[in-house]
């Protein structure tokens, strides 16, 4: 298949270390939710580091997504992980995929709030 990455790419990519971790606030609305792999797809109104402005965020286990609901604005709390690729794998994405990319995410939540109509938070 001519879409594939050569191994030594799927390598890198699936051994990246996280060695970033910050916590960051934004607020967005839910998208979809993902119960069974507690994880829910996200659009910020402000963009996450690499630009991005919708992220899957992992949910902790054990939290009651039933009461979260699409399109309602909340403000979230979340860690943003960061593992940096090696440089062979940022420049075969660049110049054979037209890819640029130079790092990899993940984002899970920590808590988050409804918004008010007012702007401010919910009870």
């Amino acid at each position: 298949m001519p879409d594939e990455l050569p191994d030594w790419v799927v390598s890198d990519i699936e051994n990246a270390e996280f060695t970033d971790t910050r916590k960051v606030d934004g607020t967005g609305v839910i998208l979809e939710l993902y119960d069974k792999d507690n994880k829910a797809d996200v659009q910020l109104y402000e963009p996450v580091e690499d630009g991005r402005h919708i992220i899957t965020m992992d949910v902790p286990a054990g939290s009651d997504t039933k009461t979260l609901e699409k399109g309602t604005v909340y403000c979230f709390v979340f860690e943003q992980h960061k593992a940096p690729l090696g440089k062979k794998t940022v420049e075969y994405l660049l110049n054979e995929k037209g890819i640029e990319m130079d790092a990899i995410y993940r984002f899970g939540l920590q808590s988050l709030e409804a918004v008010d109509a007012d702007g401010t938070g919910g009870g």
